[in-house]
């Protein structure tokens, strides 16, 4: 048996089971984007090759992460399984610093270790650039030779962290190297910003994996630039390393980006929920609200729908839940903003899951009533967006009714004073009810006025649900479409708001153009 395994790690698209709503486990349904580089005898490999990705903020993009080991004989036909992990792009983009990690699993009673996950929005910069590195009187690392050293180059995140970029060859038994002249995309080395930190790893290569460091130096693509005309002289450790940039070209490419600052804002998603007697009693089948053994209701479906989307972009996965319209016990006193869980001091639900399991208990504790008041809601929803208006944080009220709204003139006045601030409004309409009045609403045509005041931007979107019913009875499939369109306006919402404030996102380039609504392209 050969003695090296080098590691391999295999990326996949998944599909949602139409039949169970769970990720199919057992092998990847959708495409294979690609494969790492092989990386020889280490138990924590630093992979360099990235994947770039279409990132939609309305959809819900499943991936599988497949980690394995090859034999150096037969490379990618024999493998031996280390594990594998399943997730969304959404989580990996929601995660603090877009840096997601996770346990690998796959095999039973065995601990597979974990993997890591950065993403970076790619920016507009088209640059390339062509290297050449040579060193001179490095440290002596092996006992019967010389060194043989090797370059490992990383960009630094905004965390503090680096990511690696690039790797040099291993020029063997040298204290003096030149290395081949190389080429990497700019936006590889620092994604189009050239005072970015670099830092070069200078590594002595060892068979077994063990590498020698031998020293470091940090730059930028700024200075590395300032090479095509002298060379660029690094001090690493008591030794020097040269480079010369020997030239640096332009090109076009396909991808335009537009730059904006969702991954770094937290979305605090609220849920409202109609309980008037409208709805029907939720004991009968032909209620609204009626907990069916064999399926979710319209409810649960657009709840679920829309929450397990946005849900990857609030990391503490803690949703104020309320309900509207019912007579709470034990007075039977009406309430138009009361918490699901019943907790007044704490409304928040843990996760998409709690937010089901709370509405489901209040349908058993309250009695449906009226009538249906939605200012209320937006106003409790808008004070606690009035506290953090600095772009640090943005607020999506779901609402889910069944009926003509009672107070509307209170309503429009709500949305004009919660567009001022950072909120949005997703209202969807459940039910054979004609929803003229939520028209009014969306300001796509024309913007919500209240008592001679025009709301400053369009944050509501009214759908209703009965639009995205699949003719075939596949809920899965219905509630992929109804998340697509409600979601498909935050992310230009987000950025009206900011842009109404001046808030500029912390820049990954100086570049940027727009992309179509909700595409963005990701390097992870």
């Amino acid at each position: 048996i050969p003695p090296i395994h080098p590691s391999l790690l295999v990326m996949s698209s998944t599909t949602l089971d139409p039949r169970t709503h769970t990720q199919t486990q057992n092998k990847a349904t959708g495409r294979q984007f690609g494969r790492t580089e092989v990386i020889e005898n280490t138990l924590n490999p630093d992979f360099v090759r990235k994947f770039v990705l279409d990132f939609f903020f309305e959809e819900k993009q499943n991936l599988r992460f497949d980690l394995g080991v090859v034999l150096i004989m037969v490379p990618l036909l024999l493998q031996d399984f280390l594990g594998q992990m399943f997730c969304t792009l959404g989580e990996i983009i929601g995660s603090t610093g877009s840096r997601l990690e996770r346990t690998l699993s796959g095999i039973p009673g065995k601990k597979c270790g974990n993997i890591i996950f950065t993403a970076e929005e790619l920016s507009n910069c088209r640059d390339i650039a062509t290297m050449q590195l040579c060193a001179n009187k490095l440290d002596k690392k092996d006992f019967f030779g010389k060194s043989d050293p090797f370059l490992v180059f990383y960009r630094s995140n905004e965390d503090g962290t680096f990511t690696i970029c690039h790797k040099t060859e291993v020029v063997k038994n040298t204290l003096n190297p030149v290395w081949q002249p190389f080429t990497i995309p700019v936006r590889a080395l620092c994604n189009g910003d050239y005072d970015r930190t670099v830092k070069v790893d200078v590594y002595d290569w060892d068979r077994d994996g063990s590498h020698d460091f031998i020293g470091e130096f940090t730059t930028s693509y700024r200075e590395f630039s300032r090479g095509q005309s002298q060379f660029n002289v690094y001090e690493v450790k008591k030794e020097k390393i040269t480079s010369l940039l020997c030239f640096c070209l332009v090109t076009f490419g396909l991808f335009n980006v537009i730059h904006h600052c969702l991954p770094r804002t937290q979305l605090n998603f609220t849920v409202a929920i109609d309980f008037t007697a409208s709805n029907g009693n939720p004991s009968q089948p032909t209620s609204l609200h009626y907990m069916s053994p064999y399926q979710m209701n319209a409810y649960a479906m657009a709840l679920k729908a829309v929450g397990e989307i946005i849900q990857d972009y609030d990391s503490d996965k803690m949703f104020p839940a309320y309900g509207f319209g019912a007579k709470l016990p034990p007075d039977g006193k009406i309430s138009h903003v009361f918490p699901l869980n019943s907790n007044s001091e704490n409304p928040n639900c843990v996760g998409i899951e709690g937010v089901l399991e709370a509405y489901f208990q209040s349908l058993r504790t309250v009695q449906l009533y009226g009538p249906t008041n939605f200012a209320p809601v937006i106003n409790q929803v808008a004070r606690c967006a009035e506290d953090v208006t600095d772009g640090s944080q943005y607020f999506v009220l779901l609402m889910i009714t069944d009926g003509v709204i009672s107070d509307m003139v209170q309503t429009k006045e709500a949305v004009v004073n919660a567009a001022a601030l950072p909120m949005s409004i997703i209202i969807v309409g459940v039910g054979p009810a004609e929803f003229d009045a939520m028209e009014e609403l969306d300001g796509d045509e024309v913007r919500v006025s209240s008592k001679g005041r025009i709301a400053e931007r369009d944050i509501v979107q009214f759908v209703p649900f009965r639009d995205y019913i699949d003719r075939q009875g596949n809920q899965v499939l219905s509630m992929a479409r109804l998340a697509k369109d409600v979601l498909a306006e935050i992310p230009e919402q987000l950025l009206g708001f900011m842009k109404t404030r001046d808030i500029e996102p912390r820049p990954a380039s100086s570049t940027t153009t727009t992309t179509p609504p909700g595409l963005h392209k990701l390097h992870i």
